[in-house]
Order: C-alpha cells, then sequence, then structure tokens
C-alpha cells in the first residue's frame, strides 16, 4: 500500500482495500518503506477452512514528485533541520554493532 512521506513521518490512518471493503490501519509515527501489517481475518478463506485467513498489507513510502519551488524551499529547510540533529532522526543511522563497539570503545 503507497503511503504519503508526511502519512508516513506523523502518523495516522489509512483506508485498505480488502475482499470485503475497505478497513482501516493506524500507521504509527516513524513508519518505514517495508513495514507490514496483519489485518486478522481479511484474507482469502483456506480450501479445508471455513474461516478467512489473514490479510498482510505492506507499505511502500512515495516519494513526492514535480514539486513546486515552494514545497522544494520547504524540503531543504526540512533536511538542514534533520541533519544539524545528527543521526538520531535515521532509523539505520546506526546498528547495534556500531552502539556496542561504541560501548567497548572500539
Amino acid at each position: 500500500m503507497p503511503i504519503r512521506l508526511s502519512k508516513a513521518a506523523l502518523g495516522g490512518e489509512i483506508e485498505v482495500p480488502t475482499l470485503g471493503g475497505k478497513a482501516a490501519i493506524d500507521i504509527p509515527e516513524g513508519t518505514q518503506t517495508g513495514k507490514q501489517f496483519r489485518l486478522r481475518g481479511k484474507g482469502i478463506k483456506g480450501v479445508r477452512g471455513s474461516y478467512p485467513g489473514d490479510l498482510y498489507c505492506h507499505i511502500t513510502v512515495e516519494t513526492p514528485v514535480k514539486l513546486t519551488e515552494h514545497q522544494k524551499k520547504l524540503l531543504k529547510e526540512f533536511e538542514e533541520s534533520l541533519s544539524k540533529g545528527g543521526g538520531k532522526h535515521q532509523p539505520s543511522g546506526e546498528t547495534w554493532t556500531d552502539k556496542l563497539k561504541g560501548f567497548f570503545g572500539a
């Protein structure tokens, strides 16, 4: 399910199409591409089962295209504010092995 960059960063609710209509999913703030959500009982029925299975929703964060000059300016300001904050805004900025090396002073 593609979502906007702002929805991934700030969180919110999205509607997902299912076999029986639409279902709502609460997107937590800071959601990354590849995050998977399970909708219990919203999938197809098994061959030998009488109840529906689960539906999995995979998130893809879309990068905006064809930005106006104003939007580009806002994104540049946003990027500058993130770079001043260091790596704390990047989920993959420091791995657990980097933290371990820092702990032991290696």
